[in-house]
């Protein structure tokens, strides 16, 4: 049976942060409007910065999505399921806020992660809900390894190179919301 916590205690902290796959939900507010999950991911990715507070880094990709949605309301879900052990589904609810890295919270939270090239910001979220459920029908999987593809892009791509790839595919979401800022 599932319950709401009331923090994220030192256990589950240990837990969330050794996940090597999450996902992120969000949603704009028009009714006609796409709601959006992605998976995230990487050792060292995600942090919790205190019982009620957790971010995550977010790198360049194709989409914009959960940050526009951000920037448009700040609903959030993030949702970590466990592929061994234990069979447990945690869903953290809260309000999200995007931090980009000229922002001086960015520069602050910046040294809790692993380093990526193709960081374009860091997301934080308060959370108003904290709740785990049971997971049984989540299969066991095994890691065979992390994924290099994402940096090995961003770092053949260059500084420039993700400026120009930000400018083009991450300006403005599915649904014609503000993403990133372009120069």
């Amino acid at each position: 049976m599932g319950k709401v916590l009331e923090a994220i205690d030192t256990k589950l902290a240990a837990w969330l942060e050794s996940q090597p796959v999450f996902f992120t939900a969000t949603a704009p507010l028009a009714d006609d409007g796409l709601v959006n999950c992605s998976p995230k991911g990487g050792i060292g990715t995600f942090v919790v910065l205190g019982p009620r507070e957790v971010a995550y880094l977010d790198l360049t990709g194709s989409g914009i999505e959960t940050v526009a949605h951000l920037r448009e309301n700040g609903r959030i879900v993030v949702m970590f399921c466990a592929f061994e052990g234990r069979p447990t589904v945690v869903r953290l609810h809260g309000r999200g806020t995007v931090l980009l890295p000229d922002e001086e919270r960015f520069a602050a939270l910046r040294p809790r992660f692993a380093d990526h090239p193709g960081i374009r910001a860091i997301v934080t979220v308060d959370l108003v809900r904290i709740g785990d459920s049971c997971g049984y029908a989540v299969p066991l999987m095994d890691l065979v390894a992390e994924r290099d593809v994402l940096d090995l892009s961003s770092t053949k791509k260059g500084e420039a190179g993700l400026a120009d790839y930000r400018a083009r595919k991450n300006a403005i979401s599915l649904d014609g919301l503000a993403g990133l800022p372009t120069p």
